[in-house]
């Protein structure tokens, strides 16, 4: 695994329209207006960002938004409560898509 999810390779993120540059620079318009201050204010992005990101497994994402939150004054207990939103909705989903195995049981039963 030393190869994967190195570090150095957060900085290398900018270049990831190295092979579709249109496509990249569209990324990074939406990506920009998306995550930047609108009707929510930038600490609500970036705590949905880090969410994402760690229910997600993004091992980049989660250095790069953990660095956005404390860097904009979001507390450490601010990011574990927003973190545990994610985990409950994760179960949540699981546990809803549950509803497909009880319908096949349900019905095998008939």
């Amino acid at each position: 695994m030393a190869d994967y999810y190195e570090k150095k390779d957060l900085a290398d993120f900018a270049n990831i329209g190295e092979y579709a540059p249109e496509q990249g620079k569209k990324f990074f318009e939406y990506y920009g207006v998306s995550t930047s201050e609108g009707k929510l204010p930038e600490k609500t992005k970036a705590l949905i960002a880090l969410t994402v990101a760690v229910t997600q497994n993004c091992p980049y994402c989660i250095d790069a938004y953990t660095s956005k939150c404390l860097s904009i004054g979001v507390t450490d207990d601010e990011m574990m409560e927003a973190v545990h939103v994610g985990a409950s909705m994760m179960a949540g989903v699981t546990l809803a898509h549950s509803t497909q195995m009880r319908k096949i049981i349900k019905k095998k039963e008939m």
